[in-house]
C-alpha cells in the first residue's frame, strides 16, 4: 500500500503568496481610496473588493476540502481492496 504524507510547502512559497496577496490588496485599496469620484463609488467598489475577498477564500476552502475528502474515499477504498486481496487465499477454490 501506498503511503501519502501531508503535502508540505517551502517557507519560501507561503512567504510569496502571503506577500502577493498584502501587495494586491493594499494597492488595490490605495488605487480605490485615491479615485477621483465621490464617497458612495469608492465605498460601493470597497465593498465589491471585500466580497471578492471573502469569495476567494470561501472558493479556496472548498476547493481544499473537496481534495481532501476525494484522498480519504480513495485510501479507504484502498485499504478494503489490500483487506480483500490479504484474506484471498488463491489455492483455496472453495
Amino acid at each position: 500500500m501506498q503511503t501519502i504524507g501531508p503535502q508540505k510547502d517551502s517557507a519560501g512559497w507561503v512567504i510569496q503568496t502571503w506577500a502577493a496577496f498584502v501587495i494586491s490588496i493594499s494597492m488595490t485599496s490605495f488605487g480605490i481610496v485615491n479615485l477621483p469620484v465621490n464617497g458612495w463609488v469608492k465605498g460601493f467598489m470597497g465593498m465589491g473588493l471585500a466580497f471578492s475577498v471573502g469569495s476567494t477564500f470561501t472558493l479556496a476552502k472548498t476547493t481544499r476540502d473537496l481534495h481532501e475528502t476525494k484522498r480519504l474515499t480513495a485510501r479507504l477504498d484502498e485499504a478494503k481492496v489490500e483487506k480483500l486481496l490479504s484474506q484471498h487465499d488463491p489455492l483455496n477454490l472453495k
